[in-house]
């Protein structure tokens, strides 16, 4: 098998990056034709003839063509997609966990791009900017109305190019401009900490290629600073998933060496398969960057935080380790996205591909959690006070056109549901209203304030848990699904 992944490509799973195998298929052009049918094609042909000549304006041919095969994929399921050209470039550079900009992490605040914080070592860090920045400008472009992608796009650039950011900073009451040169940026998808003597913490934000060596160089550290480690929090919170053989190297690091820990099943051979917690499934050069971890990895009390943000690759690991007895999981159920998508590169335009849905994948005891997820064995609330934002996330279910559920389960609408959401926006606005309209903020995952971590902790101390008193599992629904 890891020959097979070798020459077939590289699987991943997320909720944006889909499960992904670059499979480079040989089919040619004129044994796909033999099959189509044609009757349909001739309508196709037709639509797109009138469109041309009949349109108010003139239209570009490639581009009607490029939609007309955006629709036919986009249509297939909520993950499936078409790349070309920038979007190929930059669905490639999110698995790779490395791209050209100014390297800070944003969101956006009262229309403004707001930096939660720059990236250790990049432009922007050596430049002086600070969490808490709000850029205003980017080059002579006002932020104010545009959206995060489109603030994203106008930050990235070239390698060596030059970008003039006005940046405001409110502790210091005034604006000053600041000019970055952009460079390439590799993001670290591995944090951790040891949070007090005997109990470390650490978070994976996404699969990337370099998250196994990564996780494997800080367990070490960890270790190093605490040889009798009493117990650890794995933090899987709000991470979309990634590279399943990332995955499948986190899930090796605590279980037995070639125990399942996923299998996917779909219509083409090679989506029919087991993986195992071994180097053949997670090594990309034949190493093993597991070898040299401590013994005491394997048998260290475990607990694995998860949320409703907790998307295939998280949940691939979750329900590893749950189902080999490994870690007790906690937070809230995770989004349930349990399908695999496969990126097909060979077509004839360069730069371009397909990602497709080609398989389910299950968890070691055959269970699909397709729509469902992972429900934890202790359902956790954000805060002390409760979980303001759980039932207004979207999760799999939600989702136009997803997959149905692979166990077999009646997926019904739940009405409950827009009641929940309704009730939680309801108490949101309530919350604003009298903070000055200011939004509710969450603690900062690993921060002495997160409530979900301490009650981790407390669950690996012995010491009592104050578990949720109105999380409840949420069953499979599904009112669209093809």
């Amino acid at each position: 098998m890891g020959q097979k992944l070798k020459v077939a490509g590289w699987i991943s799973l997320g909720v944006v990056a889909g499960a992904l195998t670059t499979l480079q298929l040989q089919a040619t052009a004129r044994s796909a034709m033999s099959a189509l049918p044609m009757e349909e094609m001739q309508q196709l042909a037709t639509v797109f003839d009138l469109v041309k000549r009949a349109y108010v304006e003139p239209v570009d041919e490639k581009k009607l063509i490029r939609d007309a095969i955006g629709g036919m994929v986009s249509g297939l399921d909520p993950h499936s997609q078409y790349f070309e050209g920038q979007a190929y470039k930059e669905f490639h550079e999110s698995i790779n966990g490395k791209f050209t900009g100014v390297g800070i992490q944003i969101e956006m605040d009262e229309g403004l791009v707001k930096v939660v914080s720059p990236i250790e070592g990049s432009p922007a860090f050596r430049a002086g900017i600070v969490t808490g920045d709000l850029i205003t400008r980017i080059d002579e472009t006002a932020v104010k109305g545009l959206t995060m992608d489109q603030a994203i796009k106008r930050m990235r650039g070239p390698s060596g190019t030059k970008v003039l950011l006005t940046i405001f900073r409110k502790a210091e009451n005034r604006s000053f401009p600041v000019t970055i040169v952009r460079e390439e940026i590799k993001t670290k998808s591995v944090r951790s900490k040891v949070m007090e003597p005997g109990y470390a913490w650490i978070r994976i934000n996404q699969f990337q290629e370099p998250t196994v060596r990564d996780f494997a160089e800080q367990l070490k550290d960890i270790f190093k600073a605490e040889p009798n480690l009493k117990g650890l929090v794995l933090d899987l919170r709000n991470d979309p998933g990634g590279l399943l053989d990332g995955a499948i190297g986190i899930s090796a690091a605590f279980l037995p060496k070639d125990v399942v820990v996923v299998t996917t099943n779909g219509q083409m051979v090679d989506q029919r398969a087991s993986y195992k917690a071994s180097p053949s499934y997670y090594s990309r050069d034949g190493s093993d960057v597991l070898a040299s971890l401590p013994a005491a990895v394997k048998n260290v009390p475990l607990v694995v935080l998860v949320n409703e943000g907790s998307a295939s690759a998280s949940e691939i690991v979750a329900g590893a380790l749950r189902d080999h007895k490994r870690a007790v999981i906690m937070g809230s159920q995770t989004f349930g996205k349990g399908s695999v998508q496969t990126e097909l590169n060979r077509l004839p335009l360069p730069n371009t591909s397909l990602k497709i849905t080609t398989a389910r994948y299950y968890t070691p005891s055959g269970q699909s959690i397709q729509a469902k997820g992972i429900v934890p064995d202790v359902m956790l609330d954000e805060t002390a006070e409760g979980s303001p934002y759980a039932a207004l996330r979207t999760r799999e279910a939600d989702l136009e056109r997803h997959l149905v559920n692979g166990n077999g389960d009646a997926d019904k609408k739940d009405p409950a549901r827009e009641k929940a959401r309704e009730e939680a926006l309801r108490k949101l606005e309530d919350a604003a209203a009298k903070n000055n309209n200011k939004p509710v903020r969450l603690p900062e995952f690993g921060s002495a304030e997160d409530f979900q971590l301490q009650q981790a902790l407390n669950r690996l101390k012995g010491k009592p848990v104050v578990a949720s008193k109105s999380q409840t599992e949420r069953k499979p629904e599904d009112a669209k699904s093809n």
